[in-house]
């Protein structure tokens, strides 16, 4: 059996040069080809690492016999310590974070916060059923579960039946693809979210998730706390939800590190729709992994919009575990300020008839912005018949504005349909031509283009509220409020 592999990967670096105007530019954008190099995890510990990890732990309350610890957030704060002290601190040297730079994070006070904020009044959709998180605690007062069916369980683990706690406990051990920084959230994570569909069951109303960062310091101070929010989302054969999630500050710039999780675990025949918005501070951090198993026959579809953090990194990983799965990644980010948004996603497929679309823009509308996206699709031996897809787009709007992507396809069956691609540049002057000779002035073509460009992602959101929260969002960042579209 002939085996296809596109190697080295396609890897291209644009930094636009504000010396030439793009008329007059002298030389072509460069394109570098690389090879990927792996490096041999540490075995010894990180001095930085094992002081975080110390505190960490000594922010956890502690467990005694008569109120121990569940079996779940036990064996994950186990798993991840192990995992924690052997793993040193992500640098530019290393492959995965070659374009990402944490410095900021390390550099910073790092705190752990040791309990949830008691005076905050937080409101949320009164039209969804609602979870509120607050720097990673669970606010239980702050419930909204109206209008759930019979069996669905959206809460805290502490609360869970002992069948839903089986459950999670079973798959909790099994998702093994992280990084230091889904150990630092499992090992400082204060409770877990759990989101339960049992089998059958269509949640017709999305659940919404909303994440909000409250203790910070300022940049003078160099403080910066650091919340460990965890969701567990299990879905039996069959079910169907929606589910959205928001993470966001409250007024103003504060520092802080939002390090978050969310485990999909999605039955036979089962769907999610995935709903992401990220706005936080412009001078926080905020990690998150979504890592996600898909049975046979399921459907995951997931669609991002990320505009906020001084350093923002999504880690995706998806891998199908049956025939006959669909998976649809499609994310936006907007970059207005001295910011940093990394995308990286992994998608797995081991089995025939799989399918899998991803569509990554976007806008880096700041002179000192940076934008990454480092896509893998890997399409194994028995994956024949695959039909798998992956484009990545960006405009750089500024002088210096820079992107870093690199699409990755690997390809090891022999009966497969897929293709990537990659564009990256300014507007085009045949489009702003076009407008202009229909009367419309240069500014507000720009601003219409511009716009239009993220509108392609923002208009696959499924929930029509959470489409124009967006909008409104933003339009009011690129300041295009003054263009209506149709």
């Amino acid at each position: 059996m002939s085996a296809l592999s596109f190697s080295p990967h396609l890897h291209i670096n644009i930094n636009r040069n504000p010396k030439l105007t793009p008329k007059r530019r002298a030389k072509p954008n460069k394109i570098r080809v690389s090879l990927q190099t792996t490096f041999p995890q540490a075995t010894f510990s990180d001095p930085f690492v094992l002081q975080l990890a110390e505190s960490l732990e000594d922010s956890l309350p502690s467990s005694s016999s008569s109120s121990p610890q569940p079996l779940p957030l036990q064996k994950l704060r186990d798993s991840s310590s192990q995992t924690l002290l052997s793993t040193p601190w992500p640098s530019r040297k290393d492959e995965p974070f070659r374009f990402t730079d944490t410095s900021f994070i390390k550099s910073s006070q790092i705190q752990p916060i040791t309990r949830p904020s008691s005076s905050l009044d937080v409101s949320t959709d009164a039209q969804f059923p609602s979870l509120v998180l607050i720097d990673g605690f669970i606010q239980n007062s702050a419930l909204n579960l109206s209008n759930l069916p019979d069996g669905v369980y959206v809460g805290s683990l502490l609360g869970v039946s002992d069948g839903i706690m089986k459950r999670v406990s079973d798959f909790i051990s099994e998702f093994q693809c992280g990084d230091l920084f889904w150990s630092i959230n499992g090992m400082g994570a204060p409770d877990l979210g759990v989101i339960y569909v049992p089998a059958g069951c269509k949640v017709e109303n999305p659940i919404y998730l909303k994440y909000l960062s409250v203790e910070g310091g300022n940049v003078d101070s160099k403080k910066l706390p650091i919340s460990n929010p965890r969701v567990v989302l299990l879905v039996e054969e069959g079910g169907e939800v929606g589910i959205i999630e928001e993470f966001v500050g409250k007024e103003g710039n504060d520092c802080y590190w939002a390090n978050s999780v969310l485990e999909v675990v999605i039955g036979k025949g089962g769907k999610v729709r995935h709903s992401y918005l990220q706005n936080q501070s412009l001078n926080a951090a905020h990690i998150k992994w979504t890592a996600v198993r898909q049975e046979t026959a399921s459907g995951y579809e997931l669609v991002e919009v990320s505009t906020g953090g001084k350093l923002s990194r999504h880690n995706v990983h998806v891998q199908q575990l049956g025939p006959d799965t669909e998976t649809e990644l499609s994310s936006f980010h907007l970059l207005v300020s001295d910011q940093t948004q990394d995308l990286h996603s992994r998608l797995l497929l081991d089995h025939p008839r799989g399918y899998c679309r991803q569509l990554h823009k976007c806008i880096v509308a700041h002179s000192l912005g940076q934008a990454v996206f480092d896509g893998n699709v890997k399409v194994n031996r028995y994956a024949q018949q695959t039909d798998a897809g992956q484009l990545t787009r960006s405009l750089l709007l500024e002088p210096r504005a820079t992107v870093n992507v690199k699409p990755n396809l690997q390809i090891i069956a022999d009966d497969v349909k897929c293709s990537h691609g990659a564009a990256i540049s300014d507007l085009e002057e045949s489009q702003l031509f076009y407008f202009q000779a229909r009367g419309i002035d240069l500014e507000t073509a720009r601003k219409a283009l511009v716009f239009s460009f993220g509108a392609e992602v923002i208009e696959r959101f499924p929930y029509p509220s959470i489409r124009n929260q967006v909008v409104s969002h933003v339009k009011n960042l690129m300041g295009t409020t003054d263009v209506s579209f149709s």
